[in-house]
């Protein structure tokens, strides 16, 4: 499974912020879309590294997705910088997204609002580093739905 683009890190932060994920178990989750128009099913197992989730990102371009990412950050697998966490809260990713088709684009607006509110853009840019590195260390195998688990 593939790194995910930068500005997932955000996005999964963003997701615990605002309270979109909820931990059904120990390796099952549903995560709610910014817009609150999807939910989004994962499936982690951490110590045979296997992985699941039905975003896009994950199914149809083979990345680990924001909501996997945002189930290891609620399981301390991955660092969360709190402050940067509450900052994110309320950020409407799909909006943005489909406003700028970019990600890098989306980004650097992201990181004004957050500049706007104390967060310097050198501390996300540190921040998403050190989780991108500590996603190189794990091991994931993404597993059909209704494989293993399902």
């Amino acid at each position: 499974m593939r790194l995910p683009p930068r500005i997932k890190i955000l996005e999964a932060l963003s997701a615990i912020a605002d309270g979109r994920i909820k931990a059904l178990d120990d390796k099952e989750a549903e995560v709610i879309s910014s817009d609150g128009q999807r939910t989004y099913r994962v499936y982690l197992d951490l110590a045979r590294g296997l992985a699941y989730s039905d975003d896009n990102g994950t199914k149809y371009r083979g990345y680990i997705g924001y909501p996997i990412v945002a189930f290891m950050m609620l399981k301390g697998a991955l660092p969360v910088d709190n402050e940067l966490k509450d900052a994110l809260r309320g950020i409407p990713w799909r909006r943005l997204n489909e406003q700028y088709k970019k990600y890098d684009v989306v980004i650097e607006v992201v990181k004004r609002e957050l500049s706007r509110k104390g967060i310097d853009p050198s501390r996300v840019d540190r921040y998403i580093h050190e989780v991108v590195e500590k996603l190189r260390t794990i091991k994931l195998e993404l597993i059909e739905q209704g494989a293993e688990k399902f």
